[in-house]
This record gives C-alpha cells, sequence and structure tokens, in this order.
C-alpha cells in the first residue's frame, strides 16, 4: 500500500469506525461469564486431575490457557477503556482479570498505551514491544552483546522461556526505566501483594505443589501464546518501521499490523485480535465488534493477511534492515553481507 492511497483514507477511516466503538453491557458480561465459568471449571479439574494421572492434568492445561489468554484480551479491552461504557467498570474487570493474568493492570495499561502511540515508530521503541534491532544497530554491537540478542530473538526463548519468566518474575518488578512509567509502579507492588494474599490462599487449601502443577502449565500456554499473537500481528517480513520524521499513525496501524486469519475457534479463544489492523486504528472498539468492522468495510482489507501456515515464516525475522525497509533474519544478514564482500 502506497503512502498516498494510505493517507488519502485517514479522514475516511476515522468516521467509519465511529459506529463500532460503542461497547454493549449484555455482550461484555456475557463474554465475563463464557470466558471465567470455564476456565475455574477447568482449573478446578485440573486439581482433581492430579489423582489419576499428570497427563491428563497437562492436556486440560491447553484449554485453561486458551480461556487465560481470553482473560487477558477482557483486561487489554479494559485497559483500553473499549470494554464497558465507564471507567470506574473498565479498570474494576481489568483489576480482577490482572489477579488471574498476574499482569499489574495499571503499569502495563500505561505500556501497552505507549505502544499504540507509538507502533513503528524507530525512535521510539522500548516500551510496550519486543525488542527489535536494525541491522546497523546490530552490526554496531560487540560479539557478546550480538550473541544476547541472537540469544533473545531465538523462538524457543522467545515464544517459551521468556514469556514464562516475563508473567511470573518479571512483572513482580518495573521493566523500564522510563519516566513516563515511575508513577506507575505502585501497580506492580499492590497487584503483587494481592497475589501473594490469593495465591497463598489457594496454597493454603490445596497445597503449594498441587498449585504449582495446575497453575503453572495454563501460564505457560497462555504466556506462550499471547507472546506469538502480540509478535507475528507486528513482525512480519513487508512490516513498517519509519523515522519519526517519517512515521504516519494511519500506516503503522494498516501497514504495520497484520490481520492474523485464524480458523473460527482459536478466533474465539484469542477475542478477535486477529484483526490487528483495526484494533490499532481505533483501540476504543471492543473486542467483539472487530470482526465486524473489517467485514463491512473493503478499505481495510488491503493489509498484510497471515494464515498460520505463512505466519512461521515470520519466526527468524529479528532485524529491521534499514536499506530495504524489511524485517530480515540473522541468515539473510550472513548473506547479504558475503554478497557485498563478494561484489567489492
Amino acid at each position: 500500500m502506497s503512502a498516498e492511497s494510505t493517507n488519502n483514507k485517514q479522514p475516511e477511516w476515522k468516521s467509519l469506525v465511529n459506529k463500532y466503538q460503542e461497547s454493549s453491557f449484555w455482550k461484555s458480561s456475557w463474554q465475563i461469564a463464557n470466558t471465567f465459568i470455564p476456565f475455574l471449571t477447568l482449573w478446578v479439574l485440573m486439581y482433581f486431575s492430579l489423582e489419576y494421572s499428570y497427563w491428563i492434568t497437562f492436556l486440560l492445561s491447553i484449554p485453561c490457557g486458551g480461556f487465560l489468554v481470553r482473560i487477558f484480551i477482557i483486561q487489554h479491552d479494559c485497559g483500553h477503556g473499549s470494554f464497558f461504557k465507564t471507567k470506574k467498570v473498565n479498570n474494576s474487570v481489568g483489576l480482577i482479570c490482572s489477579l488471574f493474568t498476574w499482569t499489574p493492570y495499571y503499569y502495563w495499561q500505561r505500556g501497552h498505551a505507549i505502544h499504540h502511540a507509538h507502533t513503528g515508530n524507530l525512535e521510539k521503541r522500548g516500551i510496550g514491544d519486543i525488542h527489535t534491532m536494525t541491522v546497523s544497530e546490530y552490526k554496531q554491537l560487540s560479539k557478546f552483546a550480538q550473541l544476547k540478542y541472537r540469544l533473545y530473538r531465538n523462538p524457543i526463548n522467545l515464544f517459551i522461556i521468556i514469556p514464562t519468566f516475563l508473567f511470573t518474575v518479571f512483572y513482580r518488578f518495573p521493566t523500564t526505566r522510563a519516566k513516563s512509567m515511575k508513577k506507575y509502579e505502585s501497580s506492580i507492588y499492590w497487584t503483587n501483594l494481592a497475589l501473594a494474599v490469593l495465591v497463598g490462599g489457594i496454597m493454603a487449601v490445596i497445597g503449594w505443589k498441587a498449585f504449582i502443577l495446575v497453575h503453572i502449565p495454563a501460564l505457560m500456554v497462555s504466556s506462550a501464546a499471547g507472546t506469538w499473537l502480540f509478535f507475528i500481528q507486528h513482525q512480519f517480513e513487508d512490516t513498517y518501521w519509519a523515522e519519526k520524521k517519517d512515521w504516519d499513525y494511519t500506516k503503522a496501524a494498516l501497514d504495520g499490523s497484520s490481520y492474523y486469519k485464524l480458523p473460527k475457534i482459536l478466533q474465539w479463544f484469542t477475542g478477535n485480535i486477529g484483526f490487528h489492523h483495526i484494533h490499532h486504528l481505533s483501540s476504543r472498539i471492543p473486542n467483539y465488534r472487530l470482526e465486524q468492522c473489517h467485514r463491512e468495510n473493503p478499505m481495510f482489507w488491503n493489509t498484510v493477511v497471515l494464515t498460520i501456515k505463512t505466519s512461521f515464516k515470520s519466526t527468524f525475522l529479528s532485524l529491521w534492515d534499514d536499506e530495504e525497509h524489511r524485517l530480515i533474519s540473522f541468515r539473510s544478514l550472513k548473506k547479504k553481507s558475503l554478497s557485498n564482500a563478494g561484489a567489492a
């Protein structure tokens, strides 16, 4: 999509999305019911399954983790003020969700707002996003620093190990030193206190070992799935990044966010977050109206469409190529460097 065509659409999309920004108390309440009740039911079944076989417990952790992803989506919408009409109700529900997701509500809300305001802006990386270096930045690193970045971007670390530690350990402390996040740090410690009381109480009833065997696998499933979703929604070959002087909000949303076309069951579990281009255009649209907005407005159909099969091609894309304006892998950088050396 050209810059001209995207910029011409800006006034139009603003008027189009307005009618989808209205939340429905009943739809939001029903989503809470069909998410929390199955999650709690599965959690209890996992606990009782410990008496029979941990394989049963482990298998149940997959759908249980799926419902935990939906709880996070509800928290996410509350953080945007889109789930209910009033700020008070949104924040109250978001805070309850945070005790299930182990994610400090206000701290995460602020960091995610920064992500929305600056996604695709090369000079505003670092808060609320997956750390991504440019080729020129990577080349300036020492060999040891390059190794650390390569380990960070390794799929096993990025999608399994790091997400688990992020939600269980890293979110217990401030994750950035940015001044804009300073006043929200108390949210972390109040969340920690509430979790200590809640988790401590559950452990007192069922035992610490049973709690870990039940909750941690579900949390690992949800954190891995959530991280993958966040990654694939912005990290694909022809995504949009630009210097601050050239950065455009509309292009960042439509060209820098994918439409992740998932099977209906996975679309349901992920709360329609695959319609990410719509979400980034207007974060005030509740998740249950995103598909309708996309379906009824052909102007939103030109964004990058990814499926489960095609999305795996993005797994090893780790560097933003300053010259070709696309994401590339470490292998592609090596080939490019050898080719340039041969040409010289």
